[in-house]
């Protein structure tokens, strides 16, 4: 494992340089966003959906349990803030900024997944009836016995956005990126036999859990949407994880790739400037020695001259 350094990378310090490399994930990522927007706005397909169709679909609307504003709550903020208490632990800039990066990304390309397939698909919610029917009173076409809704047309949008589900997607996505994040920091493989660390990491997994039940407990989703959300918003929290962090089993899985990266790179620079030293030294003792060689001849060469000159007289 590298030499831990506490301290050495802050916000001051790199935090303008770390921006101004990820700058474009920056830029992608706000384009993400506006996609995730315009999905929300666009008119879902509408489904057929017959008389005898609706005899599932006869569930009580009711509102949220969760509602809609809790969700950025618990699957972002709660999150962010989690990885903001660690920075001022351990004062690394590229562990806040990779974790709050790679969470973005997994909550807003859940978004779009999952939205793009709402509006794809258009799976009535468990009480379309009422939504399409406020008054109870069905109306259906004479020859393809097709729903003919009287009902507020925002409130039909929403009906037909059943699969899958939005919320549990994002829930999964942000507490199951923060799931892996927090394995990594408390070190839960470390194949120690510290089981009560397993805690930690199935405690976000059942917040999102309950987030779902509570979605077929309110009949707003099929248990089909709840799960097919929940498998989303765990592969791609996966995936944007291991981009920016080791696996969680791996021994350096409590830090970020690049604090490894610039930690070799730093011990390789101090390394080359070693050996350039050490060579600078070998170079001056070797001239140093040959200064001294030629000296030694020097004077030599002066004594046997004088020790030759009473000879020649």
């Amino acid at each position: 494992m590298p030499e831990i350094q506490l301290g050495a990378h802050t916000v001051r310090t790199h935090g303008v340089q770390v921006l101004r490399l990820h700058m474009h994930n920056w830029l992608i990522l706000a384009l993400i966003a506006v996609i995730e927007g315009v999905l929300n706005i666009i008119e879902p397909f509408h489904r057929f959906v017959g008389e005898d169709m609706m005899t599932d679909l006869k569930y009580p609307l009711k509102d949220n349990t969760i509602p809609f504003w809790a969700v950025p709550f618990v699957a972002v903020l709660l999150p962010l803030i989690i990885i903001n208490i660690y920075y001022f632990i351990r004062r690394d800039v590229y562990d806040l900024h990779h974790a709050t990066l790679g969470l973005l990304y997994s909550v807003l390309v859940t978004g779009v997944i999952t939205d793009a397939i709402k509006d794809g698909v258009g799976r009535p919610r468990p009480d379309f009836f009422w939504r399409c029917f406020p008054d109870g009173k069905g109306v259906f076409d004479n020859v393809t016995k097709n729903v003919m809704c009287t009902g507020n047309k925002l409130v039909i949008k929403e009906g037909h956005k059943s699969f899958p589900s939005g919320h549990t997607s994002w829930s999964f996505a942000g507490l199951g990126f923060l799931a892996l994040y927090m394995s990594g920091k408390v070190r839960a493989f470390d194949r120690k036999g510290h089981a009560a660390k397993l805690c930690i990491v199935f405690l976000p997994y059942l917040v999102a859990a309950l987030v779902g039940v509570s979605l077929v407990d309110d009949y707003w989703h099929h248990w089909e949407d709840v799960f097919g959300g929940a498998i989303i918003g765990t592969v791609i929290a996966t995936f944007f994880y291991l981009q920016f962090f080791p696996p969680p089993y791996d021994s350096d899985g409590w830090g970020p790739y690049a604090y490894f990266q610039v930690l070799a790179d730093s011990q390789n620079g101090h390394q080359a400037a070693n050996n350039n030293a050490s060579r600078l030294t070998i170079q001056s003792l070797e001239l140093e020695s040959v200064y001294v060689e030629s000296g030694h001849r020097g004077q030599l060469s002066r004594t046997n001259t004088h020790d030759a000159s009473p000879v020649e007289e």
